[in-house]
């Protein structure tokens, strides 16, 4: 492909090589495989349901490896602008009628008073127009009203990011997601040093907004939890970005250059292969709790954190005994059983390998990243399911797949879909260092194969972007994999402005 002038500056500003553009480019021309799966990990067929011994014994390991000086950091992804959680108000806006119409609109102001940011729009109504926000709504201003809320003018709502914005209401005052998340991060991963480190993706333009907000909450809460706040924050990398194509394959360009969008959530394993923690929780910035309802989050969190650091040091004991020779057939019978049992990793291979080969290969599976994952029983919320699939090795292994990595025209593939009980909230602990405590290269771990290709559309022009391997799909999938059952009061998502009206929101 010729690249101009412009397309070269925005390679090397970008940070992108000539080598991973060409191969975006095939990316898009060819498309991607469907993976092949050999059926959907169910509650005691790949999902572990803990009796409540096996949980009262994984969090003691937490609390007893907290006790000891564990290194634990929080990482919330927390990038862009919360534009799509108020999509509806948006078109309301924009649209021909003044009243609501349809049932969205119609929650929405009959119970506006229950958002925790309604004070905040009252005081902004008073100041823009000299009404209050129930003075404007029996004035049929209801435009009015949601301006206030979503434009810049306002409180800009529609262009802040989700961790700025008031989730909940506390005595006297509200709480962003920011300040909930921190909150939470105080109850299950305070080091022995009594410090909370906790890392938020943000994208460039909130960086300050972020900080301010930290240091504006940071002394009320660290007086509150008995606790130090440690913040970071990364940027999504602009070498993530990806390439857009127009629907004939060839590339889209805008002013006369290669035009480039962000990766998608995948991205950010960069940003996590830059954190340096034994213990790191992964959790999205929209799914949090006030102090009241979160005692079975901080629960679970204990759990799934016992869980890891027990399967871990396992692993890495097993990676001992192999790193000093051939162990004896008793005790490679015992790693293949771990691996089989505790692993979900099938190897039908295994009777023809002699003794070496088993040792090199059980060493192989047992020294790569480790995640513990939370599965949430799927009562209809979007979320990739948990699945056995085949790996190019030949082996089969838990994987969470998006619906798009599944062939549409496979019935067996899409029987077994429908047979999915369970999906991952994005509730995982994870660790990223090997036996020895060396850090792992996670871009190293990624199925570059399991990315996918969405059509949007850019300035009334329809494009084919490409999406990097999801962080907890395609990003992880050569990582040890465990799923666990958790209660689904531990997930509360925040998609559109009114699940903030929902029970475990208020």
């Amino acid at each position: 492909m010729e690249l101009n002038a412009i397309d070269l500056e925005i390679l090397k500003t970008k940070g992108i090589s000539e080598e991973k553009l060409a191969e975006e480019l095939r990316m898009l021309a060819d498309g991607f495989p469907f993976l092949k799966i050999e059926r959907p990990a169910t509650p005691g067929n790949g999902i572990s349901v803990l009796s409540p011994e096996m949980e009262e014994k994984a969090q003691s390991i937490w609390d007893e490896y907290l006790s000891k000086g564990g290194k634990v950091l929080k990482m919330v992804p927390a990038s862009g602008a919360a534009s799509r959680m108020f999509k509806n108000l948006f078109a309301f806006v924009n649209g021909k009628h003044d009243k609501p119409k349809d049932d969205f609109m119609k929650k929405f102001f009959e119970e506006i008073e229950n958002f925790a940011f309604f004070s905040q729009l009252n005081f902004l109504c008073l100041s823009l127009y000299g009404l209050s926000v129930n003075s404007l709504i029996k004035e049929k201003r209801y435009k009015d009203v949601v301006k206030a809320l979503i434009d810049q003018e306002g409180l800009n709502y529609g262009q802040l990011p989700k961790a700025l914005l008031s989730f909940h209401r506390v005595p006297g005052t509200s709480r962003t997601a920011l300040e909930e998340h921190l909150a939470e991060g105080a109850q299950y991963a305070a080091g022995k040093d009594g410090k909370v480190r906790v890392h938020f993706t943000v994208s460039e333009d909130h960086l300050p907004l972020v900080a301010m907000k930290f240091e504006e909450a940071k002394g009320h809460l660290e007086h509150e939890y008995g606790v130090e706040f440690d913040l970071s924050t990364s940027v999504q990398k602009p070498s993530t970005d990806t390439v857009a194509a127009n629907l004939d394959g060839t590339p889209y360009r805008e002013k006369g250059g290669l035009f480039f969008r962000p990766g998608g959530h995948g991205a950010l394993i960069e940003n996590l292969n830059d954190l340096n923690a034994d213990v790191i929780f992964i959790k999205n910035i929209d799914n949090v709790v006030p102090d009241s309802l979160r005692e079975d989050t901080i629960k679970y969190k204990k759990i799934i954190g016992g869980i890891l650091v027990g399967v871990k040091q396992k692993a890495d004991s097993y990676c001992k005994i192999l790193s000093k020779g051939v162990p004896t057939d008793e005790q490679l019978n015992e790693m293949l059983d771990f691996l089989h049992k505790v692993l979900c990793i099938t190897h039908d291979n295994t009777a023809e390998m002699d003794t070496k080969q088993k040792a090199d290969y059980i060493f192989s599976k047992l020294n790569r990243p480790f995640r513990v994952c939370g599965m949430v029983k799927n009562e209809g919320e979007p979320g990739g399911g948990p699945f056995l699939a085949y790996n190019p090795d030949g082996t089969v292994s838990p994987q969470i797949l998006e619906s798009t990595q599944i062939d549409p025209d496979n019935k067996e593939a899409q029987k077994m879909l429908k047979e999915s009980t369970h999906f991952n909230p994005v509730d995982l602990v994870v660790s990223t260092k090997d036996w020895k405590g060396n850090k792992f290269n996670l871009p190293d771990y990624v199925d570059k194969a399991t990315g996918f290709i969405s059509q949007k559309s850019r300035e009334g022009v329809e494009i084919k972007a490409l999406e990097l391997p999801g962080l907890w799909n395609g990003a992880m999938s050569d990582w040890n994999t465990v799923l666990v059952e958790v209660p689904v009061s531990t997930f509360n998502p925040v998609k559109t402005v009114n699940d903030l009206l929902r029970p475990a929101h208020q």
